[in-house]
């Protein structure tokens, strides 16, 4: 044996090889699919024909595929694997922008910047032949815990709990952790009335008594209630022992959220609004949430949210994600949350055996046992099945225009 044929043998020789044959963005290409949401593919291909994918927010994502392709003539001709300095400089020397599109002034275009991020770590793994979980600094989980939204029709009803658990428990994804919001009046303020909290009560405690210990539950707000309220929700629900409770006050940071987490026994969640480490600084600096909760679609992407958990980490504050994304989102979440240390769930709105279940071509299952295993494929090991694709395209688009 040579000493080339020994060193082409070596994992690492065959990294640095592979970085060797460096590469240009060649080509960005967005695909709107439609079924019962709005979900915005984008797909960026090198020089060489290898591409990445990934999927940007769709509903409510007003000029977000529009904000992707205006970058277009800025990323192309830049390196794929330089997925820091990209992101860092997203559109900077462009006509008429100060700055960039990812500095936190007016004119960031985070959901864009966060969908192209996204693509890039898919690309690189391709073209470095290791999966992005390798890319942000491997693995420390070979599988990621999702979570559904099955919730009984009536909670107040113990015949219409006990129908939901046994549901959940037949599920063919095996979920056992759901997360569902309360009815309630509807006020004109930020507070409940007494019946709606004790409503609240009871309806969880039904749900509780149904399903058992064996399923995990989390109650679902949505930034709408002042912080005496939120104290009263926690309070009203900490018997079921949630997972936590999400989004109960206004989305920015004041000193409420760090009241509400000193007052409350039940952990509490936010975070699918912020992007960027400095949306969630003062939340973790200030001790404001006890669980923190992106969207990789909103936070800035992979790298950026990596280092949203990593500054979390010392504070001791794990992190789940926000998804309400297709196929391709959900299964770069699970990807993703490998790489993360402290992870707890990964919210989808998939695994329903429709059509959502067929966008990706997967040698194996999609979720089991309320899981999405680790792939080791390059990227995010991830390809479009072009028939589902084609089958649920919006209005006016055509496959990867």
């Amino acid at each position: 044996m040579t000493r080339r044929t020994l060193l082409a043998s070596l994992p690492f020789f065959s990294l640095a090889s592979a970085a060797v044959a460096r590469h240009k963005i060649a080509n960005v290409q967005t695909m709107t699919l439609q079924g019962g949401r709005t979900y915005i593919l984008v797909k960026i291909t090198a020089d060489n024909g290898q591409y990445g994918i990934a999927e940007a927010y769709g509903t409510p994502g007003f000029g977000v595929k529009e904000q992707i392709h205006s970058l277009k003539p800025w990323l192309i001709g830049k390196d794929p694997l330089e997925t820091d300095r990209i992101f860092t400089l997203l559109g900077q020397g462009a006509a008429n922008l100060s700055g960039t599109r990812t500095d936190g002034s007016a004119h960031n275009f985070l959901r864009a910047a966060s969908a192209i991020d996204m693509a890039l770590f898919d690309l690189a793994g391709k073209l470095l032949n290791v999966p992005a979980s390798t890319l942000l600094g491997g693995r420390f989980a070979d599988r990621t815990r999702m979570y559904d939204h099955a919730a009984p029709k009536n909670m107040l009803d113990k015949a219409s709990c006990q129908e939901w658990a046994a549901k959940v428990k037949a599920d063919p994804a095996g979920f056992t952790c759901h997360k569902f919001g309360f009815p309630h009046e509807k006020h004109t303020n930020r507070t409940l009335s007494t019946k709606d909290l004790i409503n609240i009560q009871k309806g969880f405690e039904n749900c509780r008594e149904a399903v058992g210990w064996d399923h995990d539950i989390m109650v679902h707000c949505h930034w709408e209630y002042d912080v005496r309220t939120a104290i009263q929700i926690a309070e009203a629900v900490e018997e079921i022992k949630p997972v936590w409770l999400e989004d109960p006050l206004i989305v920015d940071y004041s000193d409420s959220w760090k009241r509400l987490c000193a007052s409350s026994e039940v952990p509490i969640c936010m975070g699918e609004n912020l992007a960027r480490r400095e949306g969630f600084l003062p939340f973790i600096l200030n001790q404001g949430t006890d669980i923190l909760h992106p969207d990789l679609r909103n936070s800035g992407g992979f790298l950026e949210t990596k280092r949203i958990a990593d500054l979390a980490a010392p504070f001791g504050m794990p992190m789940g994600t926000h998804n309400t994304g297709s196929q391709v989102n959900t299964y770069a979440n699970a990807q993703w949350a490998t790489s993360i240390r402290d992870f707890i769930a990964c919210e989808t709105v998939t695994g329903k055996g429709d059509w959502m279940d067929k966008l990706l071509l997967l040698d194996g299952p999609y979720i089991k046992d309320g899981y999405i295993a680790a792939t080791d494929k390059p990227g995010l090991g991830i390809e479009i099945n072009p028939d589902t694709a084609k089958a649920h395209l919006a209005p006016g688009e055509t496959y990867w225009a």
